[in-house]
């Protein structure tokens, strides 16, 4: 499908959070629609503030029962060891074979601080500078399995060329990893990384380390200036700025049905809310919204949380993507099998292959 102007295609994403459930189930319909309307991905929140289930471990069981939707569970990088978040990212990328991503978040208070007893709670731009490094040494570890280091030759009991692993000597802040992984190398390099930016101290960790930003505005021109601003924090950190999108983080209530938008919410743009913008109306008006953004260049996609999971993310899927679809604005199938495909990001290349370590 060509784009409008020139651009990349248009990217949509949506939440499948279910507060208070914690059977798989729902999480694996709620997938499965979202796959059926073509999304590039879907998330699942997780934060040490509240109970629930562990958001990989469900999208694990998840990831079996789809086949091409892309799979983004939240990880905190505080009170968590980085080995251990990035073979827990590398195992869902195996498992749902190269369709993870991974949410990076902090933990910023005193209550999740006390749940581990290592330490206070910190400062957040401390810790987003911590989640960088936790980000960096991470695709340090995904490294350090060549990839065609597994031999797996039963004649000689060999598994593994021991040549073609890696060890990182990482230093941090905060802590030191040696490695290599124990997970050998993710069907796609790297899982996608993935950074809520619409807080200051995210926006450096997003604009070095993440293919995915995720920004809260209430409108165009806001959306506009965050994406401008990012892409050329990236091009400062020597990335290539086109290799990060950005993508409008959107309430959306759709429980008005064909109704049109109400006013301060739809064609006048999402009115701010303390959970965030919230678009309240129909799936006609939304694709509308969608459209128009896209098409002016302040967004390369949305990712959309529903207020109500079921009956909103159906709305979504049969009415609102599927006009989009028919105005040719985003794509009826699937470009490719992994995440990095749907996204048009190329499969990142091994630091150590070859004696580039």
């Amino acid at each position: 499908m060509t784009a409008p102007h020139g651009r990349g295609p248009l990217h949509l994403a949506a939440a499948v959070d279910l507060p208070g459930v914690s059977d798989a189930g729902p999480h694996v319909e709620l997938a499965r629609l979202a796959e059926r309307g073509g999304l590039d991905f879907v998330t699942l929140d997780d934060t040490f503030a509240r109970p629930g289930p562990d958001a990989s471990a469900v999208l694990s069981r998840v990831a079996p029962a789809t086949r091409r939707v892309g799979l983004v569970p939240t990880l905190s990088t505080t009170h968590t060891e980085p080995f251990h978040v990035q073979a827990t990212v590398a195992t869902l990328d195996w498992v749902s074979r190269g369709r993870a991503g991974w949410r990076i978040d902090v933990s910023t208070s005193e209550g999740e601080a006390r749940l581990f007893g290592r330490r206070y709670a910190a400062p957040p731009d401390a810790l987003w500078r911590e989640a960088g490094e936790v980000a960096d040494v991470s695709a340090k570890l995904w490294d350090s399995w060549e990839d065609d280091a597994e031999i797996r030759d039963v004649s000689t009991g060999r598994f593994v060329d021991r040549d073609k692993l890696h060890h990182v000597d990482f230093t941090g802040s905060a802590f030191s990893v040696r490695g290599p992984s124990t997970v050998p190398r993710p069907p796609q390099g790297h899982p996608v990384r993935v950074v809520d930016a619409t807080e200051g101290p995210a926006r450096s960790t997003a604009a070095r380390h993440a293919d995915v930003a995720l920004v809260r505005a209430a409108g165009s021109a806001q959306a506009r200036d965050v994406r401008d601003r990012l892409r050329a924090d990236a091009a400062r950190s020597g990335r290539d700025p086109n290799s990060l999108l950005v993508l409008v983080s959107l309430l959306i209530d759709l429980g008005d049905g064909e109704h049109a938008a109400e006013p301060g919410h739809g064609g006048g743009g999402p009115r701010q809310t303390a959970r965030g913008p919230l678009y309240r109306g129909g799936p006609v008006d939304l694709a509308d919204l969608i459209a128009s953004w896209y098409e002016d260049g302040a967004t390369d996609g949305f990712h959309l949380i529903p207020v109500e999971p079921r009956r909103d993310l159906e709305r979504l899927v049969n009415g609102t993507v599927a006009l989009l679809q028919h105005r040719s604005l985003f794509r009826t199938f699937y470009p490719g099998s992994t995440l990095r495909e749907h996204l048009g990001l190329a499969r990142p290349a091994n630091r150590y292959a070859g004696g580039a370590a």
